[in-house]
């Protein structure tokens, strides 16, 4: 197998079929196909699944995914800290995050990025804390932002503390409240994210021994906030997925405070390249400027 053949296996397995990666990559589509034969006569598997609707990945292609995209990862970053050397500063970083900080801190991030970079191309991928850490660990993504509860053994660079807060339907708590505390918390109605968004929630919970009584089983912050608004249940999420709350609920603070710490994580901090380097110090740099 040859380092062409590794990425128009990941070309195709991005573009969903065999012809538009022809398209991408320039080649015939008799090309292509040999690549993959070549490939699946030496593995001794079928490495794609064709259908009607394009193509997917076979178990074995499943199997050998995080060890290509490896590989094609590793070559991008030799091509760009060669061009670093000559002076020509170009290059990709992909991000990846979730949906509190795709909505607060990615914007700016990108735009004033951009900016201050405009020979390195950014893609971004918004998905879950174990989105994320997946997407790191198989090469699609040079880093992530999460928390580090969800960093699950990856190197982890702190960014900010980002306190945990209650939301509670507007009138539902005594008027003279000001925080929110486990006592608070015990035997009510919750809004509850899924496990792979809501870890610090989780962590929370447990360490009060507070017993969840969910209504609701939600994705993202806009929606559970949606349904606190309609009086389903009271939510508990970082505050850094406020944008814009509605009039009809009202933010405590918990006490005592808890806080999620946000980070960069990514699979060596030696091994980052040239453009991820950057990014990484242009993300601290920004975010530190912003606490």
């Amino acid at each position: 197998m040859t380092l062409l053949s590794y990425e128009i296996f990941q070309t195709i397995l991005e573009q969903g079929s065999f012809a538009k990666a022809a398209q991408v990559l320039h080649l015939t589509p008799s090309a292509i196909s040999h690549s993959i034969s070549s490939m699946e006569e030496e593995i001794g598997f079928a490495l794609f699944i064709r259908g009607k609707n394009g193509v997917k990945l076979s178990s074995a292609g499943e199997e050998i995914n995080p060890y290509i995209q490896r590989i094609v990862s590793a070559e991008q970053n030799l091509k760009q800290a060669v061009s670093q050397m000559k002076g020509l500063g170009a290059g990709k970083v992909n991000i990846g995050t979730i949906n509190s900080v795709c909505l607060a801190w990615i914007p700016d991030i990108i735009r004033t990025f951009v900016e201050e970079h405009p020979q390195i191309a950014v893609e971004l991928y918004q998905g879950s804390y174990n989105d994320v850490v997946e997407w790191v660990r198989n090469g699609t993504i040079d880093i992530g932002i999460i928390s580090e509860a969800a960093s699950d053994g990856l190197p982890f660079i702190p960014l900010a503390e980002d306190d945990l807060v209650a939301v509670v339907p507007k009138g539902y708590m005594p008027a003279d409240t000001k925080y929110i505390t486990p006592e608070d918390l015990k035997d009510q109605p919750f809004v509850i994210q899924q496990d792979s968004c809501d870890i610090d929630i989780i962590k929370y919970l447990g360490e009060y021994n507070l017993q969840v009584r969910a209504n609701c089983h939600i994705l993202d912050d806009q929606s559970a906030i949606a349904m606190v608004e309609c009086r389903t249940g009271i939510l508990l999420m970082p505050k850094l997925g406020l944008i814009n709350p509605p009039d009809d609920v009202v933010i405590y603070p918990l006490y005592p405070r808890h806080y999620r710490q946000l980070g960069v994580v990514c699979l060596s901090k030696d091994f980052l390249s040239p453009a991820a380097k950057v990014m990484t110090q242009h993300i601290r740099k920004l975010v530190g400027e912003e606490r």
